[in-house]
């Protein structure tokens, strides 16, 4: 039976919905569970809900919980990452915080922009630490990694360590999931294709039947622009990029109105109404999650919640039962450009769908992009590319010029600006980021 590493395991509820997803199936349910996290008590917490999902499935399997990182990685044969660095205090506030005196604002800031630029030099030597102390304890190992900003932090591992490694979101399938209630159609009678990176895939097949379906995902668009049908949902940052670009993205409007210059102006609060940009929309999401984590922590710890297990939308204990199986699955991967999109730039981290069973995650070549859709990507792999040569070669000046070609800051920020923008992040993050030359 295989071992599987939770690093971050202290992320109670998506380590309950992970580990629920394992044992539902008959084949994992005698696996080895290792919990690891820097905070003893969300440890507890978790180690007590992987008890109870045990009991609820009337499944018998080992359960390790350990502060010991390499304790959890040794002889594992999935490892699986799921943590955020400098936490919601200090770091995600003082990604939001320090950018608001530019007059920057942010909605989500954990995939691109100023933010994801400093959340992946925060997180990506992390992560190279526990490649390499998988390198050294359980080489053949895959890991599966959950935490943002995807591109840069899959990219940064590809580039310096040789761990089998994919990133696994759930745009691709929530998306779609999305769609099929707004065209009021059955999910399991669409047949897709997505690619692109992650994010900012683009959905290049949609259709029913062998019917194109976005001519009918059009006139939903339009109806939602005139505020007839479906004026309760709005995603009018997405719909309003159908209909520009003729394609629909992955990502949530509130994620992709940062990844782009045109919807976020600070002489335009015409368009933030317009469009319904929902500013500090991640700072309210995670002191939501905060005080709901409370309440369960206490309700866990007491035996006084009933637990259900239900199967999430997660990839990842699809790819590990493909893998232990041999039975053949698809799922979305983010994985290294390797001749996979012929017009993005190669070794960048690219999301396609990837065949998975006994010889591990195959991704899918798709050839050539939409040539304006490739184009669009590259403004953001620009950027992604130079906060993995900084966190990479530890050299200060790729900070910068990552954040000069970042669409959103360049949009609102002059040179001098952006360079006192990212001096000022530096030093509020303190030791929560390596030292630079």
């Amino acid at each position: 039976m295989p071992k599987i590493a939770f690093i971050g395991a202290g992320s109670t509820v998506f380590a309950k919905n992970l580990i629920g997803d394992i044992l539902s199936f008959p084949e994992l349910a005698n696996a080895t569970i290792s919990l690891h996290d820097i905070d003893a008590e969300r440890l507890h917490t978790t180690e007590i809900v992987a008890h109870k999902i045990a009991e609820t499935l009337k499944v018998t399997l080992c359960i390790e919980a350990t502060m010991d990182r390499r304790a959890a990685l040794d002889g594992a044969d999935y490892a699986i990452t799921m943590f955020q660095i400098g936490g919601y205090k200090p770091s995600t506030v003082v990604d939001f915080e320090i950018p608001k005196k530019y007059g920057l604002r942010q909605t989500i800031a954990d995939t691109l922009g100023i933010g994801g630029i400093m959340r992946a030099l925060r997180t990506i030597p992390v992560l190279l630490d526990v490649a390499r102390d998988m390198e050294e304890l359980c080489p053949e190992a895959t890991l599966l990694n959950y935490v943002n900003p995807m591109a840069m932090n899959c990219w940064g591992l590809n580039r310096a360590s040789r761990i089998k490694t994919v990133g696994l979101c759930h745009s691709v399938q929530g998306t779609i999931m999305q769609l099929a209630h707004d065209m009021q159609i059955p999910y399991e009678e669409i047949n897709y294709l997505c690619a692109g990176i992650n994010h900012m895939a683009f959905y290049l097949k949609l259709e029913r039947d062998g019917v194109d379906l976005y001519p009918l995902l059009k006139e939903v668009g339009e109806a939602r622009s005139e505020k007839r049908r479906y004026k309760h949902l709005l995603d009018k940052v997405r719909y309003e990029m159908l209909r520009r670009t003729g394609y629909f993205v992955t990502e949530s409007s509130e994620h992709f109105s940062e990844y782009v210059p045109w919807f976020i102006k600070r002489d335009r609060p015409d368009l933030v109404e317009r469009y319904h940009i929902p500013f500090d929309e991640y700072i309210e999401r995670c002191e939501i999650q905060i005080a709901e984590w409370e309440k369960a922590k206490a309700a866990f710890e007491s035996g006084e919640m009933d637990l259900e297990v239900q199967r999430s939308h997660e990839y990842g204990s699809l790819i590990i039962h493909s893998m232990e199986t041999g039975q053949q699955r698809v799922v979305y991967g983010n994985v290294a450009n390797n001749g996979l999109i012929d017009n993005l730039p190669q070794g960048c981290s690219v999301e396609v769908p990837c065949l998975v069973d006994k010889n591990g995650i195959q991704p899918t070549k798709i050839g050539k992009l939409p040539p304006h859709l490739a184009a669009l990507m590259r403004t953001n792999v620009n950027v992604q590319e130079l906060a993995v040569e900084a966190a990479v070669t530890g050299k200060r000046e790729h900070i910068y010029h990552a954040a000069m070609l970042d669409p959103h800051t360049a949009a609102e920020l002059d040179l001098e600006q952006i360079w006192a923008l990212v001096d000022d992040l530096i030093a509020a993050h303190g030791d929560w980021l390596p030292a630079y030359q």
